[in-house]
């Protein structure tokens, strides 16, 4: 395979914390690699320098395989407000729009549309402004993926991407032909697109062929190894310091190289390794919790003419697990919002018929039913937007807990720093420091493994497996809800919510195997439905005042209705091949322009179907 990429000596720091120091690495042209290194050493900076955005302060050499296309996903999407969604696109992809002819640039627009309808956009005239965080993401997506770039970099592509859109992009990568390198928490779709983990660990880089399993063995086998070699090296200096410590009239004579090669033994051998991890066993467990947590009793709520909760009635119990799963802008974080109680009379009006009366400028919310909660309830709730540090407080200001913070990574050389010098790991993990210290009874987590290393994420299911209170997760992330939830909400939309009994992994199980059976059994009904109406032509005998066909026409009549046939069931087909996501792009495009050429073919057979059944007498 050609090498596409080559690394030589590259560093970045900012201000005295190294992010990484002469690095150097190769990427081969089919590698998929997941990069992999604790929040705060450099993962983005180091994107951001291969892909232009940033320099290396060492200088070193960047060199990609010439005439390689290159296209970069950034964590924030940087998008006028203004523009609609196809429109700000297309002008975003300027640079690469610029010198193609209309053929190509017509293509391009084609293969951007089919992208934005698969991520569930089919409306392409929506302003910006008007889209949700998901949603911004999936026109990011849009536009890269159409670009038939040679070399991905993608920096978190599933940050607040709902489930579908993270499985749809998961089959897309996981069967293009092309280069990736991505950071990712996201450890099923690791799994499932990769091929390769790259790891950033103590300023060195670390390089492991398979998934994420395997990486998790040989990283181990590597720790052990390392710490198994400095053990050795401690055994010989000691000899050496008998050595060095001899009589000093036995000394002078000594080699000069040896009392060096001391000196380098002694460094090595206090170069244990040993591993950084964040002990939530420190932070205090929860508070009291009383038998009664959360009873909803036919809550139903309307935001203008949209439902996002109808007639909902559950109570909640004490110490279960709760996974809330759905697609974007079903109605997660306002049921939060509702049975916890954040929410003003202001914001939610709760006698219909003044809701019915509203003028245009009422923006509240119609909220029906009934949400007790009980009185021993300490609720932590962990949002997507909850961070509201101040940017120039230090970490100290936050939480003067200087023995918390060591555990939580936090060292005491980053206690002064301020907020705005953190990464966006490290706010996330600081924020959720102030939630848990408070001992909370119900804890909720909104998306929380956005942001979060995954060396985190694992201490953080750790501590929630165990944690003695009540527990409800809304979140995107397959690994986390499969670890730790007992059953799940599903917002299906318009207000409809179902109570699945199982994992996540489960439930998706469930959906594909009854979306199967219903489109099967829709294929057996049409086909059914086409055999029929042929019978019923073959039988057909010319009423009275209408001519015979000719046995050309007749012969004709037969095959229009063999084709008809024949047409849809292709059409059926090549549906069901897009819906499940597993073609490849070039094989996807051809499948969409078949379908359309199937539907024209398919319109004037009918015509000509009709004007044969129907032919009279002259």
């Amino acid at each position: 395979m050609a090498s596409y990429l080559q690394i030589e000596n590259i560093s970045k720091s900012y201000g005295p914390k190294v992010l990484f120091e002469n690095i150097g690495f190769n990427i081969n042209e089919g590698d998929k690699i997941a990069l992999i290194a604790p929040n705060g050493t450099g993962k983005t900076s180091l994107l951001r320098i291969l892909a232009g955005k940033d320099k290396s302060d060492s200088g070193g050499k960047i060199t990609f395989l010439r005439n390689i296309r290159i296209a970069f996903l950034e964590q924030e999407y940087d998008f006028d407000p203004e523009k609609e969604i196809l429109e700000q696109i297309m002008d975003h992809s300027t640079a690469l729009t610029a010198g193609m002819d209309e053929e190509n640039r017509m293509a391009y627009e084609l293969r951007v549309k089919q992208f934005l309808t698969n991520f569930n956009l089919r409306d392409f005239s929506r302003k910006m402004k008007d889209l949700s965080g998901g949603e911004i993401k999936r026109v990011a997506l849009s536009g890269m993926l159409a670009s038939e770039a040679d070399f991905f970099i993608m920096d978190e592509p599933t940050n607040h991407l709902d489930i579908d859109a993270i499985e749809f992009l998961e089959s897309w990568l996981s069967r293009a032909r092309c280069t990736l390198l991505m950071v990712t928490h996201d450890r099923y779709f690791l799994d499932n697109v990769c091929n390769t983990v790259m790891e950033m660990d103590h300023g060195a880089i670390y390089t492991y062929k398979g998934g994420y399993r395997n990486y998790l063995e040989k990283r181990e086998e590597r720790i052990a190894c390392y710490n198994a070699e400095t053990e050795k090296v401690r055994n010989i200096l000691r000899r050496e310091l008998e050595w060095i410590r001899s009589t000093p009239q036995a000394r002078t004579g000594k080699a000069k190289y040896r009392i060096d090669a001391f000196h380098e033994l002694k460094d090595r051998a206090s170069q244990v390794y040993t591993e950084k991890t964040v002990s939530l066993a420190d932070v205090a467990g929860s508070s009291r919790l009383g038998t009664k947590i959360i009873n909803c009793k036919d809550v139903s709520f309307f935001y203008g003419d949209k439902c996002y909760l109808d007639h909902f009635s559950y109570n909640f119990q004490r110490y279960e697990k709760v996974g809330i799963a759905g697609r974007n802008g079903a109605g997660k974080s306002t049921f939060i919002n509702l049975i916890t109680g954040n929410y003003t009379p202001e914001m939610v009006c709760t006698d219909p018929d003044a809701y019915a009366k509203r003028d245009s400028n009422d923006t509240r919310g119609l909220l029906t039913g009934t949400i007790e909660r009980g009185e021993s309830l300490k609720i932590g709730y962990y949002r997507q937007s909850g961070m509201t540090f101040n940017p120039e407080d230090t970490v100290l200001d936050i939480v003067n807990d200087t023995y918390l913070l060591g555990r939580f990574l936090f060292p005491h050389d980053m206690l002064n720093n301020k907020i705005e010098k953190l990464s966006g790991g490290e706010k996330r993990r600081l924020y959720l420091l102030t939630i848990l210290k408070e001992k909370p009874n119900l804890l909720i987590l909104d998306e929380p493994t956005n942001d979060l290393d995954i060396v985190t994420l694992n201490i953080l299911e750790e501590y929630l497996k165990e944690f003695q209170g009540t527990l409800i997760i809304v979140s995107h992330d397959r690994h986390f809800l499969d670890r730790l939830v007992d059953h799940l909400f599903v917002f299906c939309g318009n207000g409809v919510v179902k109570d699945f009994i199982g994992s996540y992994s489960e439930y998706r199980a469930f959906i594909k195997e009854y979306e199967a059976k219903q489109k099967s059994e829709a294929r057996s009904q049409d086909q059914e439905k086409t055999r029929k109406n042929g019978r019923r032509n073959e039988g057909r005998v010319a009423a009275p005042g209408k001519t015979k066909l000719t046995y050309k026409e007749q012969k004709e009549l037969e095959q229009l209705e063999k084709d008809i046939q024949a047409l849809a069931e292709e059409k059926s087909a090549l549906e069901d091949m897009i819906s499940n996501g597993d073609l490849p792009y070039d094989r996807l495009q051809k499948a969409s322009e078949r379908i359309g050429e199937i539907i024209a073919a398919n319109d004037e057979k009918e015509m000509r179907w009709l004007e044969l059944s129907c032919k009279t007498d002259v």
